[in-house]
């Protein structure tokens, strides 16, 4: 996850140089292009021009392509039917909040910018919730339910984890810049997300560092809401899913929230 960070953190800072340097065009209002501004980013930008070739901000346009600008990192919460507190049936998945997380990133973005204030646009790229357990268990793999062993070891770490492919479409409201060529964002959508894969990674004195890769019951398929607020290209986030989070009835009305910050928003 360390190396997947910093990765992601360095193509951001390349594609934000390319954008400035490569692929700048600036409108008829003369506004310079911003580093996290998907309007004149890696990709396409079809329509909304004038006689002279040039993006009229005033003017409605399909923007889109690539980016690794919006990055999202903060905890997560297990949220069992409208509890923060875990029900009997789900006591073996008690966590620690300040260790548990959830870390995602788009790759992709195409839609539609009404005016300088207002766009559509549907984005696709991944997401990885890690819940650190705080009893001494190993969840069973290629159990039909959440099937566990408790364990006569200490685990100095015990994750749960789970990736998915998510898919969200966002409505985005932005105000005018300011003087130092800042604005303010409130973003807000629905997003659909697509497992990978399941993972426990855990590491003990007597048996070290192990990985045990399985879908562990995880939902194939959820659903959920965003809401972000912004200035410039930081800003926070929160993330509800309505579906629960895995497959099995004993864990029926379990479902998953976060929350933290925003790095990119274009």
């Amino acid at each position: 996850m360390k190396r997947l960070l910093l990765t992601t953190l360095l193509v951001s800072g390349l594609t934000g140089v390319m954008t400035q340097n490569l692929f700048a065009q600036p409108d008829t209002t003369k506004q310079k292009m911003k580093k996290f501004d998907m309007d004149y980013g890696v990709g396409i930008s079809i329509g909304g021009k004038d006689s002279t070739g040039k993006v009229n901000a005033s003017k409605g346009r399909f923007i889109g392509g690539i980016t690794f600008t919006r990055l999202d990192w903060g905890f997560t919460r297990l949220v069992d039917n409208g509890s923060f507190s875990l029900s009997k049936d789900n006591e073996f998945l008690d966590y620690t909040g300040g260790k548990s997380s959830t870390f995602s990133f788009d790759i992709l973005q195409l839609g539609y910018r009404f005016n300088p204030n207002f766009k559509i646009y549907l984005a696709g790229g991944f997401d990885w919730t890690m819940i650190r357990l705080k009893k001494d268990i190993t969840l069973q793999k290629n159990s039909p339910t959440m099937a566990y062993v408790e364990e006569e070891i200490n685990f100095s770490k015990n994750r749960l984890s789970s990736s998915y492919v998510h898919i969200p479409l966002n409505f985005e409201f932005r105000t005018k810049e300011n003087a130092s060529g800042k604005r303010f964002y409130f973003v807000v959508g629905p997003e659909v997300a697509f497992l990978l894969n399941g993972k426990v990674k855990q590491i003990s004195k007597e048996r070290g560092k192990e990985k045990f890769k399985d879908d562990y019951n995880f939902e194939p398929f959820r659903y959920g809401g965003t809401v972000r607020l912004g200035y410039g290209a930081f800003g926070i986030f929160t993330k509800y899913y309505f579906n629960d989070m895995f497959t099995t009835t004993a864990q029926k009305g379990l479902r998953n929230m976060s929350f933290g910050v925003t790095l990119g928003l274009n």
